[in-house]
């Protein structure tokens, strides 16, 4: 069935450089309200480049990005929080001197509301127990598993509308990595927008609604996630058929 409805992000003709070097070379990725949208593809595809043009941490010299309509080139990276576009980045980046508390204040810092607050807090207890009974340990003498389940309750502090994971089992062992993508699940049986960064190729698309598949710096293929997964390609190069 062909979607009718217009996306929540639009990503058209993308091209990005660093240098004399084109890491994206004219991308084209649609995102759709409640949907997730994994992105795929090896090291050096261009994955986290796309999703630096996005967060506007990379200048792009060609191309249009829209979010619920609106152009977004000129939009500082720290108005996109205020847009509702949050993104949980590689390598976590929790503020380790703080509490696990003290975290979840910091994503929510753009909410006046003590309804909200409480109602994020009550809603990253209740996705993360773990970090409910740790409320007040230091974030930098938590696990690896642990900090990242703490980077993505402090994003979902902010009621994003568009959560960004970026590689989000990076590092994990596979037990924490089957938590992660459990709440990932969740959050999106829940109707948040998401679109997910992974390394882990099969979970990702298992995940997903629809998926897309770089290399080089190419959009290669895109589709049904579940057709995805059944595509020799995609099973070659990714899943280790």
């Amino acid at each position: 069935m062909i979607n009718t409805q217009q996306p929540l992000l639009s990503i058209k003709d993308l091209h990005v450089s660093y240098g004399g070097i084109k890491a994206v070379k004219g991308i084209d990725m649609d995102v759709f309200e409640g949907e997730l949208v994994s992105l795929i593809g090896a090291n050096g595809a261009g994955k986290s480049t796309t999703l630096k043009a996005l967060m506007g941490i990379q200048p792009y010299q060609k191309g249009e990005i829209t979010f619920a309509g609106e152009p977004l080139k000129k939009v500082p990276t720290w108005d996109l929080t205020k847009k509702g576009i949050i993104m949980v980045p590689e390598g976590r980046g929790v503020f380790a001197r703080m509490t696990i508390m003290e975290n979840l204040q910091m994503g929510a810092f753009l909410k006046n509301n003590k309804a909200d607050f409480d109602r994020g807090i009550d809603y990253a207890f209740s996705t993360f127990p773990r970090l409910k009974e740790r409320a007040n340990q230091l974030a930098g003498t938590l696990s690896g598993g642990e900090q990242q389940m703490l980077a993505m309750a402090r994003a979902l502090m902010g009621q994003p509308k568009l959560l960004i994971l970026d590689e989000p089992s990076m590092g994990l062992s596979p037990v924490l990595t089957e938590v992660i993508f459990e709440v990932i699940n969740k959050v999106s049986n829940d109707g948040m927008t998401v679109i997910l960064v992974e390394q882990n190729a099969n979970l990702a698309l298992q995940a997903a609604d629809r998926g897309y598949v770089m290399d080089s710096g190419n959009m290669i293929l895109k589709g049904n996630a579940a057709a995805l997964l059944k595509d020799p390609k995609v099973q070659e190069a990714y899943l280790g058929a």
